[in-house]
């Protein structure tokens, strides 16, 4: 039947779902779906009965989103699944990135193609380590519209109680305060996902809160402006091989226009290729503009020749890149480290869709409660420092001032994120 609102032509973004393992993100997804018309009842009743056989009652709507037989079982997001959801006012694919822990790696892809996020917690659970670190991961990342659902406010303990609401959205507003998004732009609603109150439907229980739903919230997401006058920047995802068609890069396209019948370089690999043709949505394209997730078929380029990481730009101002014997200058926020790191530390960072192992070559400012220290010997949790880096292998990545939406980067050791940064400077040979 498809929702009432249904037109590919609307504004396109991506939104993803993110927050702690088993505070309601696939169960808001399915809720949503299902109460915006976008899917059946039938659909959510025998995923329910699945769910049910699975002895996991009360899954049904997170089965929507959780197609794989193995997440089935285990009641857990692994890989990231995509939906669409449209609302009056744009067309939105929905990104649903896995909370758990190890699966954090394909969050950090997840939401480097989201536009907007809806962090869920649960308000019987409050702030938790993984609310923490996709918080933070969505402002580095450069999520520019964060909304928070304050969910299973219907669970015993919380009753509804406007109190706990108000208990939950201060700890919250602390924590984005501190990942760097002013928490005066951030809505933060009150929901049951499981019962579908004040997600499409107001709620009754709630009557204390007259704010809008988390529907009215998304389609009311102001993206500003796209980047379309600016050089072109396509991150690639995957690079297919597809038969009979050829080499098909996939990404999202960060700044600039991507045209059939231009010839895009790819850097680091420094492989150059015509766009042959422009897929998107199963559509065939001319062009196509920032915020779109593209397939591009390329001319004389076989898949070995460009991969994951690699940033598509067009000759004239190709995508800037470190090579492995340069250097660039990052402004890091330590945000969890196991130990004190010094120079040498090698971690591996997420910059984009590239996941490269980086070396701390020398540690030039830090910044900490007790000030400014020039050249300090180490760095803990909590520091913020200013770094001279040197990737093990060469690395797609732009200075803030040029691609601020190329510049971010995400640090990873021992299967958890431990700063968040940004590059100030490459340091070309």
């Amino acid at each position: 039947m498809g929702s009432q609102w249904e037109d590919k032509k609307k504004p396109h973004l991506n939104l993803v779902f993110v927050g702690h393992v088993d505070h309601g993100k696939s169960t808001t997804v399915g809720r949503l779906l299902l109460d915006t018309g976008h899917i059946e009842e039938h659909e959510i009743e025998k995923n329910e009965k699945l769910a049910a056989e699975n002895g996991k009652a009360g899954f049904g709507l997170a089965y929507v989103m959780d197609g794989l037989k193995e997440e089935r079982e285990r009641g857990i997001t692994i890989d990231v699944a995509h939906k669409e959801l449209f609302t009056p006012k744009y067309y939105f694919t929905i990104i649903d990135a896995p909370g758990h822990r190890d699966f954090v790696k394909n969050m950090i892809t997840g939401t480097s193609q989201a536009d907007a996020a809806v962090l869920c917690v649960a308000a019987n659970d409050g702030v938790n380590a993984q609310t923490k670190e996709h918080a933070f991961l969505a402002r580095v990342l450069g999520v520019k519209q964060l909304i928070v659902n304050i969910n299973k406010m219907d669970i015993s303990g919380v009753d509804y109680s406007e109190d706990k609401y108000n208990s939950v959205k201060e700890e919250v507003s602390n924590l984005l305060k501190m990942a760097g998004f002013n928490p005066a732009d951030v809505p933060m609603i009150p929901c049951s996902s499981f019962l579908g109150e004040n997600l499409y439907n107001k709620s009754e229980n709630m009557s204390w809160y007259n704010g809008p739903t988390l529907f009215e919230c998304i389609d009311s997401i102001e993206m500003g402006p796209k980047p379309t006058d600016r050089p072109l920047r396509l991150p690639i995802q995957d690079v297919y091989k597809i038969s009979g068609i050829g080499t098909v890069p996939v990404g999202k396209i960060e700044t600039g226009i991507l045209h059939s019948g231009k010839t895009v370089v790819f850097n680091p690999s420094q492989q150059s290729a015509e766009v042959k043709s422009i897929e998107m949505h199963h559509t065939m394209v001319e062009k196509a503009e920032p915020g779109d997730n593209v397939g591009f078929n390329v001319r004389g380029l076989s898949a070995q020749d460009i991969r994951r990481g690699d940033i598509a730009g067009y000759t004239d101002k190709p995508p800037m890149f470190v090579r492995h014997d340069e250097t660039f200058i990052g402004q890091i926020q330590l945000m969890d480290i196991p130990k004190a790191v010094a120079a040498g530390y090698t971690p591996v960072f997420h910059a984009h869709t590239a996941q490269v192992a980086v070396r701390f070559v020398e540690l030039l400012e830090k910044t900490s409660k007790a000030g400014k220290e020039a050249n300090p010997a180490f760095l803990v949790t909590g520091d913020a420092c200013l770094i001279r880096f040197m990737p093990t292998k060469p690395m797609a990545i732009e200075q803030m001032d040029a691609f601020p939406e190329l510049s971010r980067f995400a640090i990873r050791d021992m299967g958890k994120t431990v700063a968040a940064g940004v590059c100030m400077k490459i340091e070309k040979k």
